[in-house]
């Protein structure tokens, strides 16, 4: 049953209302508390490494597939040996780089955004992106009796995550290339542009308070699924097809005192994005399970099928992409022009990419000396 529209309404204001610093989060924040996962598929057995533990965050959400089936499977934990992995799961960016600065977690799979805003505003003393881990997996999705072409985009309301998030910028970027003007604060302008948690958009656009939303997956196909269509698929801008949307980074501090665990991590994370594509059905069925354990519930099959297909899973950060995405945000007025020099360590990653046999990752210039 829709929501009410004063209840959906409210949602969109509380969004819309809370500050960009808080706000600025990877591509499918769903709020921002943190959730321990303290469950193991596989224990921790064999040589110790030079930490007892490592902390791993993540997200429930498809687009962190390689955390969400290399802890379900054990992949990662069988490269740690008796090293233990304790993961917890994080709802937005923000806290994830709160609990990261903290130390309450040593590695993190996030998006660009809060990547580039942890590493800007810790002067780059506080990460490094060690690792890509998805991309793509981002769509325009509309009310096709209100929508039927781009142009039909203007003057209409779009929800975007969050304000500053990847898609929002994403999405401010589009529409400065159409030549459309919108104030990227207010999101007023010749396109609404509607800050709405990602849990509440579906009710937002069924109850009919706004005409699409440029979204993440699995959001974009459950408004697909409840009558939407996809006018865009964001891959499709993107030269090679290709996007970063989630990055593996690494607390500094953790990194310099303990870089055979981080190594162990990285060889855990290839070895399952490996298995993921080889084979992708027994992968989506082990990441489907583990959103069952984390959330209660799996996602249905005609939101699970077509989300998962959209999203590429690689070990390359595709960073030039990231640099390409610090610039919208500098464009959009969201963002001081940041000094990204430094915020790419590789040099583990490339290590292990090597010895499989793998072409190695390119920084974009932006890796450490």
């Amino acid at each position: 049953m829709p929501a009410p529209r004063s209840n959906v309404r409210r949602g969109l204001t509380a969004v819309a209302a809370l500050p960009l610093l808080a706000l600025a989060a990877t591509a499918c924040g769903y709020g921002s508390q943190a959730k321990d996962d303290s469950r193991a598929n596989v224990s921790a057995t064999g040589k110790k490494l030079s930490s007892d533990t490592v902390r791993i965050g993540y997200f429930p959400n498809l687009t962190h597939a390689t955390a969400l089936v290399g802890i379900q499977e054990g992949t990662i934990q069988k490269e740690l040996g008796g090293t233990r992995v304790e993961s917890t799961t994080f709802n937005a960016g923000p806290s994830e780089i709160e609990a990261l600065n903290a130390g309450s977690i040593d590695i993190g799979f996030i998006g660009p955004s809060p990547s580039i805003n942890g590493y800007t505003k810790s002067q780059g003393k506080g990460l490094r992106i060690i690792s890509g881990s998805a991309s793509g997996g981002v769509k325009l999705v509309v009310n096709p009796d209100r929508i039927k072409t781009l142009d039909d985009v203007k003057g209409k309301r779009i929800a975007t995550p969050q304000l500053g998030n990847t898609q929002d910028v994403a999405f401010l970027n589009w529409i400065s290339q159409k030549g459309w003007k919108v104030d990227s604060q207010s999101g007023k302008g010749d396109v609404s542009v509607v800050r709405s948690d990602n849990k509440v958009t579906p009710d937002a656009y069924r109850s009919g308070d706004v005409d699409g939303a440029w979204v993440p997956e699995p959001t974009a196909s459950k408004l697909v699924s409840e009558g939407a269509e996809v006018l865009l698929d964001e891959k499709d801008l993107w030269p090679d097809k290709k996007f970063v949307i989630t990055n593996i980074i690494v607390s500094q501090k953790f990194l310099d005192a303990h870089p055979d665990v981080v190594e162990a991590v990285l060889k855990g994370s290839v070895a399952t994005n490996k298995w993921i594509n080889a084979d992708s059905d027994r992968a989506k069925t082990s990441a489907n399970k583990a959103l069952e354990r984390l959330s209660g519930k799996p996602l249905p099959q005609e939101i699970l099928d077509p989300a998962w297909e959209s999203i590429e899973i690689t070990d390359d950060p595709l960073a030039e992409t990231l640099r390409t995405q610090a610039g919208h945000s500098v464009a959009s007025g969201l963002l001081k022009e940041p000094d990204l020099r430094g915020i790419y360590d590789l040099g583990p990653l490339n290590k292990i990419l090597q010895a499989e046999g793998l072409p190695e990752a390119a920084d974009a210039g932006l890796g450490v000396k």
